[in-house]
């Protein structure tokens, strides 16, 4: 385990392979920082700017380059996997990588960052939380908490030091993309949850295994661009600035937080990678943050044409770590002759490398620099899919209960099921499952809701499916599950947020059969539902669940009551988008806060 060490002295820089597991911590000799000045007093230019280095590990040309270059860190992108993508193939694959980091003269360990944005959702059979949109329903920290302790324990467990969550943007504008990766469209949502999400991942930071470094993310304003562009351009003062999107950051640094990452979007036409004023003057200096800023990925190429300059922007503006993710040679190079030229100081380089390596020392990687394979048999357990299963209840939010439609008994005779999102697990977990962009299918271990159902009901009671709807008449109920099928950032922004011809006429045509409807949304964002609402005796908005699909049949059958209210207002038409809490002229369809009970 992470707090589980030899006795640390400075002996320990020489030679890592000493401490076995499960012995005790003994007094450290020397203070952290002590250690820290004295690596860096005895690190050549090549190491510091190697540390500064992340890189995509399909992208390494060859495993010892890690150890030529001095490399300090190295990502999975989405989707990126070892072939045989089982949680001992990643933790395996990770000691490959750290084996080598520690052949070089100082034996710098490596941090492996990895997008645990929902759970560790680029390993099959992992939990696979709520997105943080169904979390922030919950209004719930302590279970946000407990919630990320699990996913930190199943990261450990593939050997990753460091998730790149939480995210906490503010979404203003759901026709945004990357809406369901913010907790809700308030500051004060952000701030509840954001040092609830740092405390879950990494604790004290204190070197014990269950905690991996949390990196809150993008500085600064992502959630309010125009139009809600990915990656565009958030127009506000300063003050709105500070008002609505830095609440959050200012709690997480509160609680300790290890890492930030960069936004690619621009603040009044500046691109954040190279914003000196909110990086180091504000970030760093005024908020006090002691941890290391990441770029996002190869996010530094926007700022000009020319990628030396780029470097020299990104740098001098208090970027700690840059995301390359794939030409590493070619930063490396162009990085240590800006340096020697006087064009990035070396002040600044050995800011940069003395945060990556306090960090990187806080968490114990030097004495235990590899995987705790007591976690990697509890990833995906019994255990932990019962925390996410909590999360599902308490995030679903009910929108309409006409005549207590709900909840249903177990023991009716028939209940037809239909829609297209109720028996796929991709399209129930969403973007940022398995792959970048997520997709439909049977892509991991989970529950899908029709599963759920048959599980739950009676042994006595039918329960029938149909995509379209069809053969619904005589059934007592129908259960209509319909939605978004999943997305990430880019592809998934939407000026339309309508709901598909196909679901609409799943809806139209079960409710056409004479029975009760009721409809389940999966979502990562409102949409635009007026003509389905009005056909549903009963409407869900589920979010985008995860595997657990017994969270949501816990609630249709009333073994617990609904608590989700809503994070973000939701909009009678797109005209009204971006609509939000505090708005003058605020009449939204639901607003937010809100959620019925039974």
């Amino acid at each position: 385990m992470r707090n589980i060490v030899c006795f640390v002295t400075l002996i320990i820089l020489s030679s890592s392979f000493g401490c076995k597991k499960n012995e005790p911590i003994s007094a450290v000799t020397k203070s952290l920082d002590e250690r820290v000045e004295e690596l860096i007093s005895q690190m050549t230019l090549e190491e510091k700017v190697g540390q500064m280095a992340q890189v995509e590990r399909g992208a390494l040309k060859n495993i010892s380059d890690i150890k030529t270059y001095y490399l300090g860190s190295l990502l999975s992108g989405g989707g990126s996997s070892p072939a045989n993508n089982v949680p001992s193939s990643w933790a395996d694959m990770y000691d490959g990588y750290q084996a080598v980091a520690l052949q070089t003269r100082l034996k710098i360990p490596l941090i492996y960052g990895i997008d645990a944005v929902h759970g560790h959702n680029n390993v099959k059979g992992a939990v696979i939380f709520p997105h943080n949109i169904g979390l922030g329903c919950t209004r719930n920290p302590d279970l946000v908490q407990k919630a990320m302790n699990v996913v930190a324990q199943e990261v450990a467990g593939t050997g990753i030091d460091w998730t790149f969550a939480p995210c906490i943007a503010v979404p203003r504008d759901e026709r945004w993309g990357r809406t369901y990766e913010g907790f809700g469209e308030t500051p004060e949502l952000q701030s509840m949850m954001a040092p609830a999400a740092v405390k879950g991942f990494q604790g004290k930071l204190s070197g014990s295994n269950d905690e991996i470094l949390a990196c809150v993310k993008h500085f600064v304003g992502d959630g309010g661009t125009m139009g809600g562009d990915d990656q565009g351009n958030t127009q506000l003062s300063e003050e709105d600035l500070r008002a609505i999107h830095l609440p959050g950051y200012i709690e997480a640094i509160k609680q300790g937080v290890g890492s930030v990452m960069v936004s690619y979007s621009s603040w009044n036409n500046i691109k954040l990678h190279g914003h000196k004023y909110l990086i180091t003057d504000v970030l760093k200096t005024e908020l006090g943050f002691k941890g290391f800023v990441v770029s996002d990925w190869a996010a530094i190429d926007q700022l000009t044409a020319d990628y030396p300059t780029n470097i020299q922007i990104a740098i001098n503006a208090g970027i700690d770590m840059v995301m390359v993710p794939i030409n590493y040679e070619y930063f490396i190079n162009e990085l240590k002759k800006l340096v020697t030229a006087g064009k990035v100081p070396m002040t600044r380089i050995d800011d940069a490398v003395r945060r990556i390596l306090r960090i990187k020392l806080q968490m114990g990687l030097f004495e235990k620099p590899y995987t705790d394979r007591s976690y990697t048999s509890s990833i995906g357990s019994t255990e932990h899919r019962a925390v996410a299963r909590e999360c599902v209840r308490q995030s679903l939010v009910l929108l309409r209960n006409t005549d207590s439609t709900l909840p249903l008994k177990k023991s009716l005779a028939r209940i037809h099921v239909a829609g297209k999102n109720a028996d796929n697990i991709g399209n129930q977990c969403g973007g940022w499952t398995i792959s970048w962009q997520g997709s439909s299918g049977n892509i991991t271990t989970g529950t899908t809701i029709l599963q759920a159902i048959k599980q739950t009901v009676s042994p006595s009671t039918v329960v029938t499916f149909s995509l379209e709807g069809t053969g619904a008449a005589g059934a007592n109920v129908g259960i209509v599950v319909v939605g978004e099928t999943p997305y990430a950032e880019g592809v998934g922004d939407n000026n339309f947020l309508t709901l598909s011809t196909e679901d609409q006429n799943a809806i139209s045509t079960m409710k056409a059969a004479g029975i009760p409807v009721v409809v389940i949304l999966i979502s990562g964002r409102p949409l635009i539902i007026n003509s389905s609402l009005s056909q549903a005796d009963a409407f869900v908005a589920a979010w985008l669940p995860g595997t657990e699909g017994n969270g949501v049949t816990d609630l249709l059958f009333g073994d617990y009551n609904f608590l989700g209210k809503l994070s973000h207002t939701w909009p009678r038409s797109i005209q009204q988008v971006p609509i939000n809490y505090g708005d003058t002229n605020y009449d939204p369809l639901f607003a937010y806060g809100f959620g019925l009970t039974y």
